[in-house]
């Protein structure tokens, strides 16, 4: 689930749309998140990938799972 509209609700500018899931993912945990706050969000995952940037072929993956202390 994501309430924020995802990664094409702003645009998918490359690179900082993994920063932009870990931002609302803290937020939620920490129930920042205004209009848009999960009830007693206690674990949140985050997974982005990117690659094939200047006609390569490789990819980086990045999986976070957060959890409210």
């Amino acid at each position: 689930m994501n309430p924020s509209g995802g990664l094409l609700a702003r645009g998918h500018p490359l690179g900082a749309t993994g920063l932009a899931q870990a931002a609302e993912l803290v937020w939620q945990l920490r129930g920042e998140a205004g209009a848009r706050q999960t009830e007693d969000a206690r674990i949140a995952v985050l997974e982005t990938m990117g690659g094939g940037v200047g006609g390569l072929d490789g990819n980086a993956c990045v999986v976070a799972v957060l959890e409210r202390g």
